[in-house]
C-alpha cells in the first residue's frame, strides 16, 4: 500500500484496498485518493467519482460503480479486471470479485458478465444465471447457487 503521510482523510467516508494498493473515497464531495503501486490501483488521479455507490476490487484493479445508472469504472491492472469499459453495468444488483476477475449480476434478469483474468473467473459467456440467489468466489473460481 505505501506511505500516505501527506494524503488528507478529513471526511473519508469510505476505504478500499486491492493487494497492494488503497482507495480513500469520500461520497460527501465525490472525491477519492488512491495510493499505493500504481499498476494495481494506487492511481486514480483524473477519474469522476461522482455518484458512485459501491466500490470493488480484486487483488490487482478497482471497480467504482453507480447503481443508480449503471455507470462504472475501473482501474488498475487491465488483466485483472482494471478494464471495464465497453461493459453495461445497468441493472446489475451484485458484484463479486475472485483474485484476479469480477462477475457482475442482475438477479432480476440473470443476466452476468464476467471480465479479468479468464482463468480465474473472468469468463462466464453462454451461462445461465436465472434465479441465482448467492453468488460465492474463492481466489480463483466463482460459484452461483440457486
Amino acid at each position: 500500500g505505501g506511505s500516505c503521510s501527506g494524503l488528507d482523510f478529513a471526511g473519508v467516508t469510505d476505504v478500499y484496498s486491492t493487494g497492494s494498493a488503497f482507495m480513500a473515497l469520500n461520497k460527501e464531495t465525490d472525491e477519492a485518493q488512491c495510493w499505493g503501486h500504481s499498476i494495481s490501483g494506487g492511481s486514480c488521479s483524473g477519474l469522476d467519482f461522482a455518484g458512485v455507490t459501491d466500490v470493488y476490487s480484486t487483488f490487482a484493479a478497482f471497480m467504482a460503480l453507480n447503481k443508480e445508472t449503471g455507470q462504472a469504472q475501473c482501474w488498475g491492472d487491465s488483466r485483472f479486471g482494471g478494464s471495464c469499459s465497453g461493459l453495461d453495468f445497468a441493472g446489475v444488483t451484485d458484484v463479486y470479485s475472485t483474485g484476479y476477475a469480477f462477475m457482475a449480476l442482475n438477479k432480476e434478469t440473470g443476466q452476468a458478465q464476467c471480465w479479468g483474468d479468464l482463468g480465474y473467473g473472468g469468463s462466464c459467456s453462454g451461462l445461465d444465471f436465472a434465479g441465482v440467489t448467492d453468488v460465492y468466489s474463492t481466489s480463483g473460481a466463482f460459484m452461483a447457487l440457486n
